[in-house]
């Protein structure tokens, strides 16, 4: 899903199914019968701040989340079924794939259409394989700047990185016209993509409309740099009203082709299966209307859901985790509510980056790796799950969470560990010292040593920073934090000007190399935030990326993961768990562990009381 606050896309069902919408509750008779009937809302909050809504623009989770439900990918995620499963969204079917998954074939179905939008001059758009074909282009347009990049660069569309080159140069422009080789338009409905070697799970770039969405070329054309908040996709709502920081409602999108609820859960899934006998063969969206608050404090967040301002509450805050949690189970106070509880994993990573690039913590000489990983060593990971997460993480051995492809559960590694003395006796070895008597080590060099940490103004960020400023003093390494908002930061770093900063990565596919891509040198400055640029690394990944799943890849894999451990480019923390109270009267919420577009399956009952 890309970056996230450290205090994960896509998810969809096959167009055009058939099937009767079910009736079962006064509220969706009443609805079925008048559709100006009373309006089914869904109403939540982010605690982070959104950038835009443009695909080839947005790296951030919650940014990526509205993106998601606004555009759409032409593959998607069964919402149900474990494990995940690709479906057919705006394709008519699977794409075919040949010539050792370097070609691949996308057929759409006839009838998807646009949002309406002053662009197309009052008349009906049709969604055409060129809307795909643009879209993806503009990942490789400079004028961008996309953080997704990576993702078609590391696949090698054929022809893509000449065009981009062309722009690059001085007066040069990207021309969306010239055919190339990778990328091309068969006819009205079919596009074809063309890699320079096998890429056997490009299907998962095809599944997530942050990234893959089609856009409307004239759109672009009209709002220009501002079409970050102007999104017109073919998905089941459209934005109706923004506030920056504040505010984001989206609304039904009227032209939203036909539909149908018709998830697929596994045989032994119970509750998947009582949820699809409930809701199969609706027609989607289920919600009129998605409205969504900033809060970015986590005490007005927990208290706007209790007082039934809010139907859903992601990412339980730590603090709360005792209110509203006995062990494992939902606190009897909140279950006489008829609260609802849905508790997985949410596959990601926390972690805190070194920039490769700063003079101070970054590149690859003895002492600066010495530093860095006495840093890891001074944290105190467990005590940040213990007091910061109220236990709702695990420890991190290395970048690659359960639940994606190449984790190693048996794994335990110095990631994880808290070890002082050793972080001191590296830092002597090294030359890291305090040579003026001031009581704080210097460099080797005996200039001032001062770390610089970016961080956040919330509760949780402060309680983090709390945690690394006692354990670096504790072996004497001095540090300053800047403070800022979250977008302000992820600004800063896709520029590469922060030194350190904690943040999440969450799985945007089953495939870990997803996460391994945060090290890859050709990605640096979109994925791999930390610039980290290692030939034998570089050369695993590389092997990684064109390998079939099964045990070589699995060990490859284990030994890129080793390298990072060994560098240290990311000082991992934990893999977090995603604990959601829902209000009565939200139907349908299972958290997908891939995948945000979720409430064109979810429903609201508008008779029941918040």
């Amino acid at each position: 899903m890309g970056w996230a606050a450290a205090g994960l896309a896509a998810l969809a069902l096959a167009a055009g199914l058939a099937g009767a919408a079910t009736v079962d509750t006064p509220a969706q008779a009443a609805q079925a019968a008048d559709p100006a009937g009373p309006p089914r809302v869904l109403r939540y909050a982010f605690p982070v701040a959104e950038t835009g809504f443009d695909p080839a623009q947005v790296a951030d989770l919650y940014s990526k989340t509205v993106v998601a439900n606004i555009f759409e990918a032409p593959l998607a995620y069964d919402p149900l079924a474990r494990p995940a499963r690709l479906v057919p969204q705006t394709a008519a079917a699977m794409p075919e794939v040949s010539a050792g998954h370097t070609r691949f074939l996308v057929t759409l179905q006839p009838g998807t259409f646009f949002a309406d939008d002053p662009a197309f001059g009052g008349r009906p758009r049709e969604l055409l394989a060129a809307d795909y074909v643009y879209a993806i282009k503009r990942h490789y347009d400079p004028r961008w700047k996309s953080p997704s990049l990576f993702l078609f660069e590391n696949a090698g569309l054929l022809g893509l990185d000449a065009l981009r080159a062309e722009a690059l140069k001085p007066g040069g422009r990207f021309d969306y016209d010239r055919p190339v080789e990778g990328l091309r338009v068969l006819d009205r409905y079919r596009f074809e993509i063309r890699l320079a070697r096998p890429a056997p799970r490009f299907l998962y770039t095809l599944a997530d409309p942050s990234v893959s969405g089609a856009v409307a070329r004239e759109v672009v054309e009209r709002h220009g740099d501002a079409v970050m908040a102007h999104p017109v996709g073919t998905g089941p709502f459209r934005l109706s009203d923004w506030r920056r920081s504040s505010r984001i409602v989206l609304t039904r999108n009227p032209g939203f082709r036909e539909q149908r609820w018709d998830a697929q859960p596994a045989a032994d899934d119970a509750e998947g299966q009582a949820l699809a006998a409930r809701l199969r063969g609706r027609r989607l969206p289920l919600l009129d209307r998605v409205e969504i608050s900033i809060i970015e404090e986590a005490q007005p967040r927990w208290l706007a859901f209790l007082n039934g301002e809010l139907d859903l509450l992601e990412r339980l805050p730590p603090e709360f985790v005792p209110l509203a949690l006995a062990g494992e189970r939902l606190a009897p106070h909140l279950a006489r509510q008829g609260i609802g509880l849905q508790r997985a994993p949410a596959v990601d990573t926390t972690f805190v980056y070194f920039n490769m690039d700063d003079p101070v913590v970054g590149g690859l000489a003895p002492a600066q790796v010495a530093l860095r990983r006495a840093i890891g060593l001074a944290y105190d990971s467990a005590a940040e799950i213990a007091l910061v997460r109220q236990g709702q993480a695990q420890p991190a051995q290395g970048l690659l969470p359960p639940g994606v492809s190449g984790h190693e559960p048996a794994l335990r590694s110095e990631m994880s560990r808290h070890d002082p003395a050793r972080a001191q006796a590296l830092l002597d070895l090294y030359g890291w010292r305090d040579r003026d008597g001031d009581g704080w080590r210097d460099r080797p060099d005996g200039r001032p040593l001062l770390l610089q940490f970016a961080s956040q103004p919330d509760k949780t960020s402060r309680l983090i920073r709390e945690l690394w400023k006692k354990r670096l003093d504790a072996v004497g390494l001095r540090v300053d934090f800047r403070i800022a908002q979250w977008p302000e930061n992820l600004k800063a770093s896709r520029a590469g000007k922060l030194m350190m900063w904690g943040v999440a990565w969450g799985a945007a596919t089953p495939d870990g190399a997803y996460f391994l891509d945060l090290l890859y040198g050709p990605n640096a400055g979109e994925a791999n935030m930390a610039r980290f640029r290692l030939p034998a690394f570089d050369a695993l990944q590389a092997r990684i990326a064109v390998l079939p799943d099964g045990p070589e890849r699995a060990a490859l894999m284990h030994e890129a993961q080793r390298l990072a451990v060994a560098y240290l480019p990311y000082k991992a923390s934990s893999h977090r768990i995603n604990t959601a109270l829902t209000r009565p009267g939200l139907i349908g919420y299972r958290p997908h562990p891939f995948a945000s577009d979720f409430w064109r399956h979810v429903d609201r009952e508008p008779d029941i009381p918040r």
